[in-house]
Formats: structure tokens, sequence, C-alpha cells
């Protein structure tokens, strides 16, 4: 793969980066001069080109706010300025401006840096991000507060969300709440018309056609400040004067602007990657009064050809050639993902059930529901970054006699459990949840471990949970959702690659609440669900060697339990061990605990899994070990405890 000119995509890795080695610290980049901040620029994205190809993250994104975060550590007076950044894709220039240059090497790995900004890790990283639209809240919060103490110098707060988390519900919650209350917050919207997929929604066309005049803008701020000066115009009469001067926007523009209407003050869109001119636009605006917008206009991927001209490929691209733009893949056949097995059994589904329609929240590529969106687009809704709401319209389409399949990543679905609650078991809909990215996803770390699911979905009646062992078990957990009319149905299932290359069979309909034993032995018996079988089927086999013959019982249902194993188990009057790819409380260990303690069957029990706290980011397999879930650890707990 070559450019258009035949050259190199990339600068070699030695290229000399003078300006960029300069800078340690903001205070480092802000004595540098407004004409040195586009070589800057283009150092950084060296910088990240190089690093990025070898250590992957997420490229795409970072490349396109470049200038944005140049610019912002520029004007404002970080870490006392407060940057709260939406997701946290975009940050990695950010990191390497905040004196985390020299450790980018062990960004996502294990001890090292977070993927995302990290309140832990650095005082600028202003608050958590990893999960989308929380910026604007959080951000409104920090400048109330610094309103609240009279902070002097006056504390400016800045929120940096894209044009795909403004459109999720909590973000409107915040513009909404920011109108309405003392603050001089400043929100940047990103928006490079993407998110990891093509945005979707009514508003992502609203911005990709939003202007206004940088003219009027300049000339109404100079005569807000000149009617100020001479009394004209006071703080308690700003918001009538604004809705006025709105409405009259408007009527001459004939346009409406959703963030004038309410109430908040509207710059752009502007050129997000014109370094010079957002700094003058950040120096203009950062001492307005109340609350305001500013719109730039960015490329996902900028600076970096193949990404600019597939951005959801490279998005988190993994390693890469960065002088030919090839993408590096393992060789040889490799088994599928879990996520293609899903997405192509719901094809199938599909095809033979006209009811069938799969749902998804901004991730039709990741969860691949995009097998379905290929072949039925019409019966594939991609609902944008709204997980409650997707679980709510999966309520009405099943009320009506649809069988939606909803695929949310586990850590995401957290944000839909009222919906969860209210609009689907409590009318015992039976809708399909595919519960994607459960259990330790790895290098994403602590915002993105599916660790809860099981936990927060077990106390809720009539819901059945189950979690294949194999790619077969997952096709037909799906089959058998799909003939089960008792309420709704979780699935939950990993990130990266099921066990078998072979993995299509016919799909049969599941006892729902029924196990099986894989393994019969005395000294111990393990329960396990999901695909960490893989783990103890290892365990026990080390274990043998030692004389301990272990029992394995695949639970495969957390709810209902199978009640004839768990009798099983306890009759053997040995102890008992449950592995699970998520957190111990409320889990597996829990059920397995309380169901022997209610028929009065008290056993020494071990529970294994994610332990009591976060945890951090690195590979799975170190993850696995950290938390005690691996076949070595597996195996030795259980000596330690016969």
């Amino acid at each position: 793969m070559a450019n258009d000119s035949g050259g190199p995509y990339a600068q070699p890795a030695d290229m000399p980066t003078p300006l960029l080695d300069k800078v340690e610290l903001p205070e480092d980049l802000r004595k540098l001069t407004l004409e040195e901040l586009p070589q800057l620029c283009s150092e950084i994205r060296h910088f990240l080109i190089h690093n990025l190809s070898k250590n992957p993250g997420h490229f795409a994104s970072s490349m396109g706010s470049v200038e944005l975060t140049v610019a912002l550590h520029y004007v404002f007076n970080t870490p006392y300025d407060r940057i709260v950044w939406d997701v946290g894709h975009q940050a990695y220039a950010h990191k390497i401006l905040t004196g985390r240059r020299g450790r980018f090497g062990e960004n996502r790995r294990l001890n090292g840096l977070s993927g995302f900004p990290n309140p832990q890790e650095s005082e600028y990283d202003t608050f958590t991000a990893g999960h989308a639209s929380n910026s604007i809240s959080a951000a409104l919060g920090m400048a109330v507060a610094s309103e609240l103490r009279h902070d002097n110098p006056q504390r400016k707060v800045v929120a940096v969300i894209g044009d795909a988390s403004i459109s999720g519900g909590l973000a409107f919650e915040g513009l909404n709440n920011a109108a309405n209350m003392p603050n001089d917050l400043l929100i940047i919207l990103n928006d490079n018309d993407m998110s990891i997929d093509r945005n979707v929604g009514s508003l992502n066309g609203y911005l990709a056609h939003l202007t206004t005049s940088p003219a009027y803008n300049a000339l109404r701020y100079k005569t807000y400040k000149a009617m100020r000066k001479m009394h004209l115009v006071s703080e308690r009469r700003r918001g009538s004067i604004l809705r006025f001067n709105n409405s009259l926007k408007s009527l001459i523009t004939k346009q409406q602007n959703i963030f004038e209407g309410l109430n908040i003050r509207y710059f752009g869109p502007f050129d997000g990657h014109d370094i010079r001119r957002i700094v003058r636009v950040l120096n203009d605006i950062k001492n307005i009064k109340g609350p305001k917008l500013l719109h730039l206009r960015t490329i996902k991927g900028k600076g970096y050809a193949p990404a600019e001209a597939d951005p959801a490929t490279w998005h988190a691209p993994g390693r890469f050639n960065p002088l030919t733009g090839e993408i590096l893949k393992g060789e040889g056949a490799r088994p599928p993902k879990w996520q293609e097995v899903f997405g192509k059994t719901l094809v199938e589904l599909a095809e033979a059930d006209s009811r069938v329609v799969g749902i998804t929240a901004a991730m039709p590529s990741g969860t691949s529901i995009s097998e379905l969106q290929a072949v039925y687009p019409e019966r594939t809704f991609d609902v944008g970054i709204s997980e409650g709401h997707a679980m709510t319209f999966a309520g009405g389409l099943c009320k009506d006699g649809m069988r939606p399949f909803v695929a949310i990543y586990s850590s995401f679905l957290q944000r839909a459990y009222d919906n969860i609650i209210h609009d689907v078991a409590i009318g015992s809909l039976p809708v399909t949840i595919c519960i994607d990215r459960a259990g330790l996803v790895g290098e994403d770390g602590v915002t993105h471990h599916g660790a809860y699911d099981m936990s927060y979905l077990n106390p809720i009646p009539g819901i059945t949970i189950a979690s294949p062992s194999d790619e077969k078990m997952l096709r037909d957990l799906m089959y058998t959702s799909l003939h089960h009319d008792g309420g709704p149905f979780a699935i939950r299932y990993p990130r990266g690659e099921a066990r078998n290359i072979e993995w299509r069979s016919a799909m049969e309909e599941m006892p729902i609440g029924r196990g099986r034993e894989l393994a019969d032995g005395s000294d111990v018996v393990v329960m396990s669900i999901g695909p960490i079988a893989a783990e103890v089927e290892k365990a026990i086999s080390a274990l043998s060697g030692r004389g301990v013959k272990a029992a394995h019982y695949d639970m495969i249902f957390l709810k209902p339990i199978d009640a004839e194993l768990l009798r099983k188990a306890a009759e053997k009057e040995c102890m008992i061990v449950t592995v699970e790819d998520g957190t111990t409380n409320g889990g597996l260990g829990s059920t397995v605990r309380q169901w022997l303690d209610d028929n009065g069957m008290r056993r020494h029990v071990v529970n294994i899994g994610i332990p009591d706290k976060f945890v951090a980011q690195g590979t799975p397999e170190q993850l696995y070990k950290l938390c005690g879930m691996d076949a070595e650890s597996i195996s030795k707990i259980i000596l330690e405890n016969l």
C-alpha cells in the first residue's frame, strides 16, 4: 500500500523533533511563539504515528485533535484551569504534553499509563473519562464549584466533547442545566462527523450543516462589551437580551441554532486544524461571561492518509507499518472473534424469522451487528450513544411483536439499568440482551471491563442470564432466546477470539437453567460460567497430575441456576470452588453460597473472580493472573484450600 505520490505515509522514526523535545509540561509549551505551533503539531503527529504503530491504541481520534489540544494548553493555565475530556479517545496529545511523553511507550500496559484520562495518574487529568457524554456535566460541576468558592484568579473550565458524544442524553441534560445556573463554562465541540462508526441521528445532520458568521459573533461581542461599559445591560438582564439576539439572528440568517436556543453562546464552526486561529478564538472568548460553545470541525486521522481515508478501521488499528500504512495481521488460520460468531448467527436467525431485529448503540462494527445491517438494513437500528433509549426502544418493538437482539458492551449497558427493569423486565418482554465485552477486556482498562453485568442483572425478577463456554453454545443460546417468551434473556460473552476455527453448526434449543458436567471427581467441585471454563479445564488437568480428583460443572445459566447440579455438588461433601470472569460480589459465587445456605447445605466455598476493587489496564492474560483467574492461580488456590 502506498500513497498517491508513491512515497511513504510517514517520516522515518529518527526524524528530529526539536520543538517537542523542549516541551515536558504545558508551561514549556507556553514559551513557544504562535508561529512555532504548527511545527509542534506536526512533531506530535510524528511521535504518535511511530509510537502507536508499535504499541497500539486509539489512533485516529488522537491524530484529529492535536491542534485543539495544543491550543488548549497554550491558552489556558493548566492544571489550575480545568480541561475535562469526554471519552478520552482523543487525549494522547494531552498526555504527551503533560509530563508523560517519556512513559508513552507504556500506554495501555500493566502498571503503565491508562489509555484514558485518569485523575490518579496526573493532576492534568481532571476527571475520569472512558464512557461518552459525561464531560459537560462534570465540567459544569467544576465551574459552579469555582463560582461558589470565589476562586481568585477565577478558574477557567473547558469541556471537550465530540459530535457523537454530544448526542447522548447525559450531554443534553448538562447543556440544559448549564444555561440555568451561574457559570462561565466553555464547551468545545470537536466535530469530526465520526464516532467509531459513522454518526447517526438528526443531530449529526444538523451539525454537518451548521454555520454562523464570525463577523456577526465579533460584532455582537464588541457591542455587548460596550453596552456593559455604559451600564446599558447587566448580568441580570443578560438572559432576556441573549434570547432576543438569538431570535433576531435566526430571523436574519433563516437558521436556527440549537445551542443558542438553550441560551448558550455559540461560536463557529472553525477549522479545527488551523492552530493560529484556534488560539486567537480561545483568547477572544475565554473571558466571556456565561456558558458558551466553540464548534471546531476536525478530520479524524488527520495527518496520516490511510487513517483519513478510513477512520473507522483506524480508530484502533493495532500494529501497523507507519511507512506503508499496512495494518499487520497475525499469520495462519485463527478462531473467529466472539463478536463475529454473534453477528453471523444473528443473520441466520433473521433469515429464518422475520420478527428478528438488531439494535446497537453506536457500535455496529464493534458488536458485529453490522453483519445484519449489510443484509437487512431495514431491520437494523443504530440508535447512537443512547443505551437507555436502545433498551426502551427494544421494549416497544417487542411489545408489538418483534424479537429484538440488543448488542451493547457490558460496561456501557450499565447506563441502561433502569430501562431494563422498568421498560423490559416489568412487562416480561422477551428482549435478548447481547452483552458484548463481558469480563476483563484488557488494555482499555478500568472504564471498559465488563465486571458487573451478572451482579447488576441477577436481582431483576424474571430475567434469564447465561454465558456460553464456546461458539456453538453462543449460537444455541441465541436460538433458545428467540424461542423463549418468558421475559428478557441476557447472554454475556467476552472480547476477542473464541476457541475453535470450525464453529458453524446446526442450532439447538437448550433447556433453560440446566448446566453440564464436564468432569467428575470427589476431592473438589469447580463450578464455572462462560469461556473461563477453558482455564478451569487446564487447572483440573494440572491438579490431576498432583493426585487431586476435581469435578467440573459448567453452569451456563446464572439465573435460573441449575439446582440439580448444585445439589449433586453439595452431596459430595467436599470443597466447592466457583470461577467467573466477573465480580464475585453478586455473581456466580454469591448465588451458589446463597443457594447452599437457603437449602441448609453449608459447605466450604471458595470464590474466584474479579475482586472487590477496580482493575487497571494490561493484557487479558496479565489481568487474569493478577485477579487469580488463570489456570495456574486456580490450581494453586485449590491446593491451598484443600
